[in-house]
């Protein structure tokens, strides 16, 4: 027998940094899922037993008529879902911070061909009267015609839609004859602030198609699709291998989500990183109250596992050198710091210290 080759670990495990739950690793039940589901032969393209398992998984959670097409990643959710939903003709109206907007490299309009109608939200979230800004024009031939509406839970500013305001959203859209898409990157996280069951604020609430993430939330690499109205999405089987989302071996990219959706790991995580960033803003709150710190601000709720502040830009800089994070917008020094799944209690407060040497009130 020869010997087993190993990759030497070229990394250092204990570092955790705040940039992003990107930079997580995968957790290490979703691993052995992956582990689990090798060897052997299964039917490529979707036509495996781990797939087929996943679409009974998915309606657990979101209901009978819920179908998921599995697909490597966020962005390709999004294009792909956005795509079923629209004729060449279609514009969705979203913030101005939406991720479709802003991080995704243009790929909704110049590969989905659709118009993104973009309107300012303080706090990242829609609301009826912010979406009415720019749906209108209806048989205005000039106009792309306002036929989606695209929100993002949690949003991309960390803040939280309740039930009743998906609800409230979703009934506004179909009033105007539009369809509803989440995209649920961070749809964990919102059940696990909420503390309500994934169609309370989807399916029930509403949406008519979800682009539900896993990465973020200790996945390897793999998202999924959720259509939940088959009366909207039309095309996916084909606009998936069109989009080249169409995974030749998905037994991977479902066993990973059946994993996460086993035992309750989905919310135990984000749940976890909840609670971590949590700590950290409570941390960083409490050096402020005794006056161990100045020069920091908090510029939205915590409401999920991330943690949006401002402070000098220098420091930032300074801070950066020993623990990644982005800037968010750094003509206001503000920044955005996320927990995850693996993120602990002495990470947080190691950076807690970090930051409080760098700003304390001398």
């Amino acid at each position: 027998m020869g010997q087993t080759r190993r990759m030497t670990q070229l990394h250092d495990p204990e570092y955790r940094g705040f940039a992003s739950d990107n930079y997580a690793g995968a957790h290490p039940e979703v691993i052995a899922a992956i582990a689990e589901a090798n060897g052997g032969h299964q039917i490529a393209y979707g036509e495996d037993v781990y797939t087929a398992r996943l679409q009974e998984v998915m309606k657990q959670h979101f209901g009978d008529r819920a179908e998921a097409f599995p697909v490597f990643n966020g962005t390709g959710a999004n294009v792909t879902a956005l795509t079923s939903l629209l004729p060449r003709w279609g514009a969705v109206v979203a913030t101005s911070t939406a991720h479709i907007h802003t991080d995704e490299g243009g790929a909704p309009e110049r590969i989905s061909g659709l118009k993104l109608l973009t309107v300012s939200a303080p706090d990242g979230k829609l609301t009826p009267e912010l979406i009415d800004r720019e749906a209108w024009g209806w048989g205005d031939e000039h106009r792309a015609q306002p036929l989606a509406v695209s929100i993002t839970q949690t949003t991309e500013l960390g803040t939280l839609y309740t039930v009743d305001e998906v609800r409230a959203i979703a009934d506004h859209a179909h009033s105007l004859g539009m369809t509803l898409h989440m995209d649920g990157s961070r749809i964990s996280n919102a059940a696990a602030a909420l503390g309500v069951p994934f169609r309370d604020y989807t399916t029930d609430a509403g949406v008519d198609i979800l682009s539900f993430g896993g990465t973020k939330n200790g996945l390897l690499y793999g998202e999924a699709i959720v259509v939940l109205n088959p009366a909207v999405s039309e095309g996916l089987l084909y606009l998936r291998k069109l989009n080249m989302q169409l995974a030749s071996k998905m037994r991977f990219v479902s066993a990973q989500l059946i994993a996460l959706l086993t035992d309750d790991l989905y919310l135990n995580s984000a749940g976890h990183a909840n609670r971590m960033a949590g700590h950290l803003r409570h941390g960083l709150q409490q050096a402020i109250d005794e006056g161990a710190i100045s020069g920091l601000t908090f510029t939205q709720q915590t409401q999920a596992n991330a943690v949006f502040a401002s402070l000098p830009n220098a420091s930032a800089d300074r801070l950066r050198e020993k623990v990644r994070f982005y800037d968010w917008d750094r003509a206001r020094g503000e920044v955005r710091w996320m927990t995850s799944f693996d993120t602990t209690e002495a990470d947080v407060d190691a950076f807690v210290d970090a930051i409080t040497e760098e700003l304390s009130a001398r």
